[in-house]
């Protein structure tokens, strides 16, 4: 297929890289253009603008938040009037979701779950909604770059509201985990013995092995999803709460600590780094 990929970061260029390797004709652009060197090296075609990259079947965008989804589609040279269908990987609101769904002629949301190592492996987690046929036409696109599809209606942003719960609940988990580590440290129990009791007994779950090791370790830097990304999407499941009138206590502590962390560690720190405020308040270093 013809696809343009819009969005080089460290999620977004692997993403392109199994696309070209998977023999898809990848036309990719980025703010950055150099980033895209690696891509074009190996196949890829480089855009000197959005709406270039959006002249094929299905232009993928994976941006960093909505204003850059914004600018993307509604800004000079973007992608709105371009002829391909847009798939949406960003991380985004449910109203940005709804306004491209209003918009665009063809539109579909489908953010992923997993980090950048699932990326450069093709087994994300895609999470699909919108019209059946649409989906259906990206099926040999996603199945370059992930393991499997949820499709979740045909609502484009009820994808995105999936895709915030996701992510509020990994940062729950990690909350959970550090409280837990915390008082398991100050009561004489080290937190990887810890860990290896409840992963190998209650807690078996990819989400509690993954971080549970980076808290172990207190491994938060490179960050393999910054914190300031974390707390946007925390932003994000906010305003999703506030549409609803949704009561979500434990959402405000979540947002205090990812703060916390970025005010400690900078904002390079991963959004895991969020336990480091636990183990502090505890008068743990």
């Amino acid at each position: 297929m013809k696809v343009g990929f819009i969005g080089l970061g460290q999620m977004g260029s692997a993403m392109a890289t199994n696309l070209v390797k998977a023999g898809h004709e990848v036309m990719v652009w980025n703010r950055s253009p150099d980033k895209a060197a690696a891509l074009v090296a190996a196949g890829a075609q480089l855009a000197e603008t959005p709406a270039a990259a959006a002249q094929g079947d299905v232009v993928m965008t994976m941006l960093a938040d909505d204003t850059a989804l914004d600018a993307v589609v509604y800004g000079d040279d973007g992608i709105l009037t371009a002829p391909a269908l847009h798939v949406s990987h960003s991380t985004i609101g449910v109203a940005l979701a709804d306004r491209l769904a209003r918009d665009a002629d063809r539109y579909i949301s489908a953010p992923v779950f997993g980090r950048p190592p699932a990326a450069e492996a093709g087994t994300l987690f895609i999470v699909a909604a919108g019209a059946d046929d649409l989906i259906d036409r990206c099926e040999p696109l996603f199945e370059a770059i992930g393991q499997r599809v949820f499709r979740v209606g045909t609502t484009p942003s009820a994808a995105n509201l999936v895709k915030l719960s996701g992510n509020f609940m990994i940062m729950a988990a990690v909350e959970a985990m550090a409280e837990a580590m915390t008082l398991s440290e100050k009561g004489g129990v080290d937190r990887a013995t810890l860990l290896e009791v409840l992963t190998g007994t209650l807690f078996s779950a990819p989400v509690y092995k993954t971080y549970g090791d980076m808290l172990v370790a207190d491994a938060f830097k490179p960050a393999g999803f910054a914190a300031p990304l974390g707390l946007k999407d925390m932003n994000l499941v906010d305003a999703a709460a506030g549409r609803s009138r949704t009561p979500m206590p434990l959402l405000g502590i979540v947002r205090d600590h990812l703060r916390t962390a970025i005010a400690l560690e900078g904002e390079d720190v991963d959004w895991a780094g969020a336990g480091l405020a636990v183990r502090r308040a505890a008068g743990l270093e």
